[in-house]
């Protein structure tokens, strides 16, 4: 297999890649979608509910000015999270080599990841019936913990994964043989 663009001069010598691909593009549900959609709701809906009664009220202009920036949150939690996951997948690439995971985001949220294989113990695949899905490689930060934007954008996880790719039993099972061979 060629190297794929996105890894050009970062192969090392002697190194060869045998998969390479990319996360499921456009709009993508995750588990934690099951408890964040509903919070989203319920807070987009509040602050919505809240200004208008402060702007119904007469309450000086600062009120609807601080009403306007929590709609403007709520409507990120609601829509916008969806579009910047999206637009931060659409650059993501993966790769595995005979030695080593590879995992490229260009900027603005650049990073380069490189897993030597064998060196973790922790590798989980979270298969969906159409064939896409998850692999992981290490324990998940807790939902609520020091992660930042990664809480409501998948494809900010800290923990190096293959996030909704195609035939992910396929690539799980390659990643074990290389990992043991």
């Amino acid at each position: 297999m060629m190297t794929p663009e996105p890894f050009a001069g970062r192969i090392l010598p002697g190194e060869r890649v045998v998969w390479s691909g990319q996360p499921k593009q456009g709009l993508m549900l995750m588990s934690r979608d099951i408890l964040l959609i509903p919070f989203s709701l319920v807070w987009c809906a509040f602050a919505v509910f809240w200004t208008f009664s402060a702007t119904s009220m007469g309450a000086p202009g600062f009120f609807d000015l601080f009403g306007l920036m929590f709609v403007s949150i709520g409507l990120y939690f609601v829509f916008g999270r969806f579009v910047f996951d999206a637009w931060v997948r659409r650059g993501l690439h993966y790769a595995v080599t005979n030695e080593r995971i590879l995992i490229t985001r260009p900027a603005p949220f650049g990073r380069f990841t490189a897993l030597k294989l064998g060196e973790w113990r922790d590798i989980d695949l979270n298969e969906r019936a159409d064939g896409r899905g998850t692999i992981r490689f290490g324990q998940p930060v807790a939902m609520w913990g020091n992660r930042g934007m990664s809480a409501w954008s998948a494809a900010l996880d800290p923990t190096p994964q293959f996030l909704g790719i195609e035939g992910a039993r396929r690539v799980f099972d390659l990643v074990q043989r290389a990992q043991a061979g």
